[in-house]
């Protein structure tokens, strides 16, 4: 067996220091529960991700995926991987946009976590810029982003009963979960270099809204550079990635942390620093024309959206953290984590800034 370092438009590198798995166990186990597989595979681990370890095992005859979570600390109900595995088994008959999953296991003993196997999509996925290859105009870009809203869009219009996920989760009392959980996560995680952000945590509290009717399958990641994207035709959403922490709930709140994510050009420095998506090219929706869009297609009012798009902007600083405290107590190497408790600190300032901005009084 040999490790393999690739490039490619998904690219995979050198398994890291630190996070290598018993291959000869994983090689072993993968043969008995799914035959057929030929010749050692090249063994390599993709370069993306920030949170659960993603390898590739490409035999001969398959080209694998394998997913478990990172090692050291982490939040007893984050990085599930059965949550992964079940969703895109419901979703992939009525939801065409999951890779084919393969095998899931919780038995610790073959590489010291739970894991599940899928195949990997052939396709493109793309990060902070559109390739100048593509020569995408501004039309072009547009149209690409509308398809790529339109997904999200889609999956939350998905009947998740008729799908076989009514026990999925318990979508009433969602934003009250959502709140206080995403709060006492951050709790477990404060370093002394980064703020307790009571304040902000606080108003979240105060000011969620209740849950409407029309819960939906909500991704919880939802960004350009978690889907593959068509080789052909890079319009095309190929598949969807990183379900670990979909659930059902007030679809909304989904929508609020895809916003969270989406940069634009006017944006303070700090914000684009955390761009990992071409949201700011030529011809890509706002924010506000992606609210629009949302009502357009499915009814919801989305003016008064403030307090959804603070609470995307403080959990993606609860993510961060989270990340950010392995680093600080040394669970894991990984130098891109090192500036992440200032990342954090960043965005729970901004959460403070849209807060007081709403307070202000009209002129």
């Amino acid at each position: 067996m040999t490790t393999l370092s690739t490039t490619s438009n998904n690219p995979t590198v050198a398994v890291r220091g630190g996070e290598e798995l018993d291959w000869q166990a994983l090689d072993r186990h993968l043969r008995r529960v799914i035959p057929g597989l030929e010749g050692p595979p090249e063994i390599s681990q993709f370069a993306g991700g920030n949170s659960n370890l993603t390898y590739r095992l490409k035999y001969r005859n398959e080209d694998l995926v394998i997913r478990r979570p990172p090692f050291g600390t982490k939040a007893k109900s984050a990085h599930s991987m059965i949550r992964e595995y079940r969703i895109m088994n419901a979703l992939k008959p009525v939801y065409t946009c999951v890779p084919d999953t393969l095998y899931y296991t919780d038995d610790e003993s073959i590489i010291g976590s739970e894991f599940y196997v899928m195949r990997k999509v052939e396709g493109q996925i793309i990060k902070k810029t559109i390739p100048p290859h593509w020569g995408f105009s501004a039309d072009d870009t547009r149209r690409f982003c509308r398809r790529f809203w339109e997904k999200l869009i889609e999956l939350h219009q998905v009947d998740y009963i008729a799908a076989g996920l009514g026990d999925f989760g318990k979508p009433e009392g969602y934003i009250q979960r959502q709140i206080q959980g995403w709060n006492g996560r951050y709790e477990r995680v404060i370093t002394p270099d980064v703020g307790a952000f009571s304040d902000v945590r606080q108003w979240l509290e105060e000011n969620r809204p209740e849950d409407s009717a029309q819960a939906a399958i909500l991704h919880g990641d939802y960004r350009i550079d978690n889907v593959i994207l068509g080789e052909q035709d890079p319009t095309e959403i190929r598949a969807v990635l990183d379900w670990e922490i979909c659930a059902l709930g007030e679809p909304l709140m989904d929508l609020g942390n895809a916003l969270a994510y989406w940069m634009e050009v006017d944006d303070p420095p700090y914000l684009q620093a955390l761009q990992m998506q071409p949201s700011t090219a030529p011809g890509m929706m706002t924010r506000a024309e992606i609210l629009a869009l949302y009502s357009e297609l499915t009814g919801r009012d989305t003016t008064d959206f403030l307090f959804y798009l603070v609470y995307g902007y403080f959990r993606n600083a609860v993510i961060l953290q989270q990340i950010y405290y392995r680093f600080y107590h040394g669970q894991t190497q990984d130098q891109r984590f090192q500036t992440f408790g200032s990342a954090t600190r960043n965005l729970a300032e901004h959460c403070r800034l849209l807060i007081s901005r709403a307070c202000e009084p009209a002129p």
